[in-house]
Parts: structure tokens; C-alpha cells; sequence
């Protein structure tokens, strides 16, 4: 898992799920279609989940990841199935990046290796279900409602096998979405970045320092939902130490402040498992141009983006 993003299950739900209009939605429409490749690196590969099987596949991963290895509490279905799921799965495109060494080692009869996914829900699909996943724990209809020439994007459930853990594979992922954003023309990206923990004290540096530097202007703020806000504004300004407060920073977030991100008003605690989230808020405009040139924006210079994402750890 990406320290610092990790995107959550809600409880309960059985997969599939069938939207208002009776049918799935998402990758399980593209099932027989081609594969959607994004980027290569060596033997790994990044593109779309096209059918039912590649899904769960990535659910056993994140299950690997948010239950075993992080401090999630599985329920009862997925301790049965040893899959992390959600009524959501079934209308969110899953961002897949595959290792396809062991499939070509001499041993061919093995599947390729899903060592890395992300999910993405562009409005509209989230418009026709039941929105966006993060709905949950902050009051985004503000934001939509006073941005409606906008297109939203929500990413979630970042998950990394522990071994893949690098800039290689983060390279690829967000090869994969920002491609994908280029090609549904997206405005902005929203999701829930994470810190390990259910203290909020524990954070204060970091969250204060989010709030003083990072707090999203009032046109793209978002605030938690006042049930479960708690409030980052922990220290005042002055007391703050910037360079310990980066260092304290988990990598990806750090990372999205580089791009030019904002968060927004207020952290909230998720008991389940264990963690601290803040809303992220990227809007495309607002995203460095150097980021736009990595992945093949015209009349642009390259440069590289996973440095300033940190290697995993």
C-alpha cells in the first residue's frame, strides 16, 4: 500500500452490485473487449481490469495488504472470501499494474502477477449509482454544486504489494492515471489520503501543517462532515516546523502537495481501520505544468514525477 493513501471499504456490501438501472457498470462492461494498456516498465504493466476475474484479483490484494498486513478489521465475508470489497467495485474502472515475469519464466502457464491497483469513478458513472465514495465522510455536494462545468474524478483504494514498493511501480500507476484522466477529460481528482492511527494528536505537526499551508481556498473547499470533523488546526502557524512537518508527512501525501493539491477542512477517524484521512482536492488547472510534460502534455519538457513521490517503504 502507498503509505499515506489508503482507500477504504465501507461495511457490508456483496459483490456485484447492480446500479439503479439494474446492470453493472465499470470494468465489467469492458469483459470482452481488449485490454486498455496505459505504460510498460520491464516486465510490469499498467492498464484497465476488463472482466470479473482481474477484479478479484485485485481485491485479494488489497485484502493482503489493508487486512493482513496494515491494521484493518475484516468482517465476516471477507475473512470468508480473503477479498476486499464493496457495493462500489462494480461501478469503478480498477487500475491494474501487472508483473508478467513469472508468466514468461518457464513457467507459462501461470497467470500474470497483480502486484499494484488503484480504482477511479468518474462523475458521471457516479451520478447514475449512488456518487462518490467519499460522500461518506465529507460534504462534497457544495463543491460539485458550485462547480458544475467541472468533471470530478475519485480515486481510491491505492494498494501496493509490499515487494513492488518503488518508484518503478509507482511510476507506472500514476502513468496509468493520468492517462486516464487525459482521456476522459477530467477536471479535478478527489479521494482520502490516510495517516496510521485513530490519535489525531499523534499528527498534529503534520496536520497543522496541512491546514496552514495546504487548506484548499474556499472555492474548492471541502469540509469533513461536522459528526465526524476533527479539527487540524492543532498548533498555530508559528509554532509549526516546516521541515519536520514534511518529514512527518506520509510519502504520497507529501508527494500530491508537490503536484499542487489541496486539502480540505478537517481530518476524520475511521475506527474500522485505524486511520486518520484528509481530503485531497487536485484540481487539473492547478497541477504543475512539469507533471502535465511526464506524461506527454504538447510543447512540454519531460520531467520526472515518482521522484517527488518517494520511494515505498
Amino acid at each position: 500500500m502507498f503509505p499515506g493513501l489508503m482507500f477504504k471499504p465501507s461495511q457490508g456490501g456483496v459483490f456485484p452490485f447492480r446500479g439503479r438501472r439494474g446492470f453493472n457498470v465499470g470494468a465489467l462492461g469492458r469483459r470482452f473487449q481488449p485490454p486498455k494498456v496505459y505504460g510498460r516498465i520491464g516486465s510490469l504493466e499498467v492498464r484497465l481490469a476488463r472482466k470479473r476475474s482481474e477484479i478479484r484479483r485485485a481485491q485479494r490484494l488489497r485484502y493482503k495488504v489493508f487486512y493482513e498486513e496494515m491494521s484493518a478489521i475484516p468482517g465476516a465475508l471477507a475473512m470468508l472470501s480473503r477479498r476486499d470489497e464493496d457495493d462500489y467495485d462494480a461501478v469503478f474502472d480498477h487500475l491494474l499494474v501487472l508483473d508478467h515475469g513469472e508468466a514468461t519464466n518457464g513457467r507459462r502457464w501461470r497467470r500474470s502477477k497483480v502486484v499494484g491497483t488503484y480504482r477511479m469513478l468518474r462523475q458521471e458513472v457516479a451520478d447514475l449509482y449512488d456518487g462518490f465514495y467519499t460522500q461518506g465522510e465529507y460534504d462534497i455536494a457544495p463543491l460539485l454544486q458550485a462547480k458544475p462545468d467541472y468533471s470530478f474524478m475519485e480515486l481510491g483504494r491505492s494498494c501496493v504489494l509490499k515487494p513492488y514498493r518503488n518508484k518503478r511501480t509507482l511510476e507506472l500507476l500514476w502513468q496509468g492515471v493520468w492517462s486516464y484522466v487525459r482521456e476522459h477529460s477530467a477536471d479535478v481528482m478527489i479521494g482520502c489520503a490516510s495517516f496510521e492511527g485513530t490519535d489525531p494528536s499523534a499528527h498534529a505537526l503534520a496536520l497543522s501543517f496541512l491546514h496552514h499551508t495546504s487548506l484548499a481556498p474556499a472555492e474548492w473547499r471541502v469540509r469533513a462532515h461536522e459528526h465526524l470533523r476533527v479539527d487540524m488546526n492543532m498548533m498555530p502557524r508559528e509554532a509549526v516546523n516546516a521541515r519536520a512537518a514534511l518529514k512527518a508527512l506520509p510519502p504520497l501525501i507529501k508527494g500530491y502537495l508537490r503536484v499542487g493539491a489541496y486539502v480540505g477542512d478537517g481530518a476524520v477517524i475511521d475506527h474500522q481501520f485505524g486511520t486518520t484521512d484528509v481530503f485531497i482536492i487536485m484540481p487539473v488547472e492547478a497541477i504543475k505544468t512539469r507533471y502535465f510534460a511526464h506524461f506527454g502534455a504538447r510543447d512540454e519538457l519531460s520531467a520526472p514525477i515518482a521522484q517527488d513521490f518517494a520511494p515505498l517503504n
